[in-house]
């Protein structure tokens, strides 16, 4: 399959590593020229912009930030809808506002064109294990033609229905975990200071109740600049469809203005 991959980033670059690892036929897009150089390396063909790279593409894979950079390299001027093929499938691994999924899935009905929201679980340390988690919302069928490709980074694949309905599962997930390292960020911190060994705390935690994978290896987890800008960028898109539905998220609220503090 003709394969076209846009945007790569931390996560996005080990992703498209693995397709071309796999032998797919791929090219990509990216607006920094050192990853370009990369995967130009590792046998991809490279696009000048992504209304280019649509133009022979059976599946286009899209890994950007956040939602202006997706309605961009889609939407606009120089954005695939210019230049796809009727039939094509668009999977989208960017965890963006549901509102953005669902415009372009409404546009894309016009071009015969399937969107899938697949975001991703695992980071880049996932992608280079290929231990990826996908989460994929749209046509079952274009889900079955995409699975080979998601298989070269991982083969946790759950349809979790319509599209966009697999967004709206990895804000849930993103917001679980993000609750979940100010818990173990807090019960660590108290457990330590109240004298008890790290190492044993950790254990206690990891054969208790209070088990999660963020504090089995607290003290040797190291999240990092990266991981605390998209967590907090994932919480206010939490917080702000959360508005929309009419629903409080307190403990997002608080774990968002809190994870300069707990996540270093």
């Amino acid at each position: 399959m003709r394969i076209g991959f846009i945007g790569l980033g931390t996560q996005g670059k080990p992703l498209a590593l693995n397709i071309a690892a796999a032998d797919f036929e791929l090219t990509v897009f990216d607006i920094r020229q050192q990853p370009l150089t990369e995967l130009a390396n590792a046998g991809a063909q490279v696009a000048a912009t992504p209304s280019e790279l649509a133009t022979n593409a059976e599946i286009i894979i899209i890994c950007v930030l956040d939602d202006e950079q997706l309605e961009a390299v889609v939407l606009g001027p120089e954005g695939i809808f210019k230049s796809i093929n009727a039939g094509t499938i668009v999977a989208i691994h960017s965890t963006v506002n549901p509102a953005t999924i669902d415009n372009i899935s409404d546009q894309a009905k016009a071009l015969d064109v399937s969107i899938l929201d697949a975001p991703v679980s695992g980071g880049d340390a996932g992608a280079k294990r290929k231990a990826m988690s996908y989460m994929v919302g749209g046509d079952l069928q274009a889900l079955e033609k995409c699975r080979p490709v998601f298989e070269a980074s991982g083969n946790k694949i759950t349809h979790t229905g319509d599209a966009g309905t697999g967004i709206r599962a990895k804000l849930a997930h993103q917001l679980i975990i993000c609750i979940n390292i100010l818990a173990a960020a807090e019960g660590m911190d108290f457990g330590v200071k109240a004298g008890v060994a790290p190492e044993v705390l950790e254990k206690i935690v990891s054969e208790g109740a209070a088990q999660s994978r963020m504090a089995d290896h607290w003290s040797k987890l190291n999240l990092g600049q990266h991981s605390q800008e998209v967590f907090y960028k994932d919480l206010q898109v939490c917080l702000k469809y959360a508005h929309d539905l009419g629903i409080s998220l307190p403990g997002a609220a608080l774990t968002q203005q809190l994870l300069s503090k707990i996540v270093t």
